[in-house]
């Protein structure tokens, strides 16, 4: 049965980093998919570690050629790859737990040619959250290009690791790599394939972890001529791109925008993403786990357990739509509510102090996701309060259905149809044993 999901990866000489690459695609949570590990004709241990993966797990699929540089190895992992979808990594970097998985069902749910997800930037032990595309939803072509053309040398739209590629579209079209560009040569991929694709969807979820620093062009043993000529090749077909894919008026409008790329791109590659103002340290973009919580025994265990795996998938959620932890659990709450509720009994439920949940209802009225209608009840001592989620939060909505299945997936994973049975009626059982009590 052909994988969903071909991931490649070249390697050079990668001994270092690339355990840390490998592990973090076996470690993902989508796992129908085949890893290509391609050794470029490596010196190092590089090609052990590759043949003890490929031996370890069958979805690891490993190619030993002869050092010929790193678009010839994707060509070569492009051509013997089976998935629906083409993801690329480069060994020196690592991907979060969940991007397979949110690359594929954007892909899916959004019917898109193209995904192009927002990345980490990392450098020593500081990283920012670089995105560019503040959409929501799916783009047309032109949609896409006219964003693009507002940074032609930025990173996000260059490189060929934050998005998902349908393998159908290359196969179709027989784009490659060019071996002959060793400068933005992942740009040009990128422009021949968004020529061929019509629907893009831009993720806002930062999925990748990007610190690769790639050496200069004179570094790589490259003359001055070599040089110019390899850069008058890659402006004369970006300039070609954009005639093609807007009409002539469009294009004599919008001509000195597509001259920038000129400009941006004049020095030595592509524009890199820097350490952004509010950088976070490693390590600190995610929730923490207490490891030994996880793996402990006993009802707090269960009911720390429980938590954070919610907490892995509303994550996602929260970054996508620049909400906070406490607002996106907010709006999950009020989502499950029985209404009308009073502030107190809110506070309560929510496990929220008055005055924060005060400040986050503000916040998520603010934005446009919640009316609420305040009432006082005449046998009541407190206002009630009666929410409505609006049009705005559509999306949100969406977003969380997917997570309350995520969550019961991976907690019923593996369970079979009677066992499904059998727990739903222990469950049962074990809530009205507890509202005895608590009634």
């Amino acid at each position: 049965m052909k994988p969903a999901v071909s991931i490649i990866v070249p390697v050079y000489n990668g001994e270092k980093t690339l355990e840390r690459c490998v592990d973090s695609v076996l470690k993902q949570e989508y796992e129908d998919f085949e890893l290509f590990l391609v050794n470029d004709g490596s010196t190092d241990k590089t090609r052990e570690i590759c043949d003890r993966y490929a031996a370890s797990d069958e979805r690891v699929l490993v190619i030993h050629k002869e050092n010929s540089g790193v678009s010839e190895s994707r060509n070569m992992a492009i051509a013997q790859a089976h998935g629906e979808y083409l993801q690329f990594l480069d060994c020196d970097d690592w991907i979060t737990p969940d991007a397979t998985k949110l690359l594929v069902r954007a892909a899916r749910e959004e019917q898109a040619d193209l995904v192009i997800a927002d990345f980490y930037r990392v450098i020593g032990e500081r990283l920012s959250h670089k995105g560019d595309i503040g959409i929501d939803g799916v783009m047309d072509q032109e949609a896409f290009v006219g964003c693009m053309m507002e940074k032609p040398a930025d990173f996000y739209y260059g490189v060929l690791w934050n998005k998902l590629y349908r393998r159908d579209i290359i196969q179709e079209h027989q784009l490659q790599m060019n071996p002959e560009i060793n400068w933005c040569e992942d740009f040009m991929f990128n422009l021949e394939y968004i020529r061929h694709a019509r629907r893009f969807y831009a993720l806002h979820t930062p999925i990748y972890y990007y610190v690769k620093t790639k050496g200069s062009l004179a570094s790589q043993g490259i003359n001055l001529s070599k040089t110019i000529k390899m850069k008058l090749t890659v402006f004369a077909y970006y300039n070609d791109f954009y005639k093609n894919v807007l009409d002539e008026e469009e294009y004599e409008k919008n001509r000195l925008q597509v001259y920038r790329f000129l400009i941006d791109a004049a020095g030595d590659g592509m524009v890199a993403p820097t350490i952004l103002p509010g950088s976070q340290k490693l390590g600190e973009e995610r929730s923490s786990l207490y490891l030994e919580a996880v793996e402990g025994e006993g009802v707090l265990m269960d009911e720390y357990r429980s938590r954070k795996l919610l907490d892995r998938y509303l994550e996602p959620v929260a970054s996508q739509f620049d909400l906070t932890f406490p607002e996106i659990r907010l709006l999950l709450y009020l989502s499950h509510l029985k209404q009308p509720v009073s502030r107190r009994e809110l506070s309560d439920y929510t496990n929220m102090s008055r005055r924060s949940l005060a400040l986050y209802l503000q916040k998520l009225a603010a934005r446009g996701y919640i009316r609420i209608q305040e009432s006082r009840e005449k046998k009541a001592q407190d206002r009630r309060l009666t929410f409505w989620m609006l049009p705005e939060a559509a999306q949100v909505e969406e977003a969380l259905a997917n997570v309350q299945r995520e969550y019961d997936e991976t907690r019923y994973q593996n369970f079979s149809e009677d066992e499904l049975l059998q727990y739903a009626y222990l469950t049962e059982k074990i809530k009205k044993n507890m509202q005895k009590v608590l009634q």
